[in-house]
């Protein structure tokens, strides 16, 4: 049980992982444990003009491979990959929609800017040719609700869907909104993210924000809490998870272990500079604590969100040195090998920790050369074999968003 007492467990029952070092959930978590980068130069167009250099991208899926033709029309690729994602994770929990009934499935997913690449193509036609060129689908394929939307028909799932929108933070907000779902209106909800963010208008976008470095070498360029961090590399991807209610994923006797519970979740938002408040991502660690009925001795590892610059990194060591104690937890940042995926970056770290529960391993932080003043972290390097049972994630958004998950081992796992 969770810290609500009586609350059924929310199990995480079939993944699939989308990312730059790896296209399946197990090629990436090989790459996640051996420290293979999916970093390189910018490909999916010419940057040559532009102060950034490289994008964690993903390299071996387009749009014909990812779905079929009439959709490629319709959709983004972040969409794209999305229904990719959702229908290995399906496959992966044994779970069929056709068997159940569609209003007690949901789709609660994540996104941080909607489809840039297909609505910068639309706009160039607007511009160019006239509004009479701009293809039916604009109204829909950029739009937040897009992955949502298409998961929910491809699949017949009719029972409450949403979005949210909350960039690096809002992976872990639509986990926090699927076990709500799940008390009320569904017993099955797919959630998780993916975001497509390297079209030249979103890598503009990243750009204006100030926070992307410079840096040419794909090993050191991105170096969460290192002394020479510099800024972040913009990447693509994400996590998509079946979620369940205990009951009723037992009751399906799939016969395969599930990789965890969900067994705690808070959303905080920064206080005003100045107003002594406490830092809003200490209390969002704290309260998903409280809410997962977990103690700090209790947390194994802490994937942190790891921006990448010095004043928010040294932010988020203070908030997880002032609940853990100076060094006090292992932490480890492995998306360091394939850069912030926006609001699909946060339900990677989520899939990574389950299968570090799974295998018993601790995937490292193998950028970090030198740990950065002021940061008081026990930060793993390489990779741990250690047993995992509980687990902490942490994402910050843009401009003041915080958000926390507690992951833990099912009982009976080993």
């Amino acid at each position: 049980m969770t810290g609500m007492g009586r609350r059924p467990r929310t199990v995480f029952s079939g993944m699939a992982v989308i990312a730059p070092n790896g296209s399946t959930t197990e090629a990436y978590w090989r790459a996640a444990v051996d420290g293979v980068s999916g970093i390189g130069p910018v490909e999916s167009f010419d940057a040559a003009g532009y102060p950034v250099h490289l994008a964690g991208q993903v390299r071996d899926l387009s749009g014909p491979d990812l779905v079929e033709s009439r959709l490629v029309v319709q959709t983004d690729r972040w969409t794209q990959m999305g229904l990719v994602a959702a229908e290995r994770a399906l496959a992966d929990a044994a779970l069929d929609p056709a068997r159940l009934d569609p209003y007690d499935m949901s789709v609660i997913t994540a996104t941080s800017s909607g489809g840039n690449e297909f609505g910068q193509r639309e706009i160039e036609k607007l511009w160019k040719q006239g509004s009479r060129f701009v293809g039916p689908y604009q109204s829909i394929a950029w739009f937040y609700a897009a992955t949502t939307g298409q998961i929910s028909i491809r699949h017949g799932m009719k029972g409450a869907c949403g979005v949210l929108v909350g960039e690096q933070a809002g992976g872990l907000d639509a986990l926090g909104q699927t076990r709500r779902a799940l008390v009320d209106d569904a017993s099955v909800v797919i959630s998780g993210g993916t975001d497509a963010p390297l079209s030249p208008y979103a890598l503009t976008c990243h750009i204006a924000g100030g926070q992307l470095t410079g840096g040419k070498d794909p090993a050191t360029a991105y170096r969460p809490f290192d002394a020479g961090a510099g800024g972040y590399v913009a990447g693509e991807g994400g996590a998509i998870f079946v979620l369940e209610r205990e009951d009723r994923w037992r009751a399906r006797g799939t016969g395969r272990p599930g990789y965890g519970e969900l067994a705690g979740y808070a959303a905080t938002f920064d206080p005003p500079p100045g107003s002594g408040r406490e830092p809003g991502l200490r209390r969002a660690i704290t309260l998903a604590l409280a809410d997962a009925g977990a103690a700090p001795d209790d947390i194994d590892v802490v994937f942190a969100d790891g921006l990448g610059l010095p004043e928010a990194d040294r932010a988020e060591a203070e908030a997880i040195s002032a609940v853990f104690g100076p060094y006090g937890v292992p932490v480890t940042v492995p998306k360091c090998l394939v850069g912030r995926l926006q609001s699909g970056g946060a339900p990677l770290d989520v899939a990574t920790a389950l299968l570090a529960i799974r295998d018993g391993l601790v995937p490292g932080t193998p950028a970090l050369a030198e740990l950065a003043p002021g940061c008081a972290l026990d930060i793993v390097r390489e990779t741990r074999k250690e047993p995992v049972r509980t687990a902490l994630v942490l994402a910050r958004g843009y401009q003041g968003f915080n958000a926390a998950v507690v992951v833990r081992a099912l009982p009976g796992h080993r």
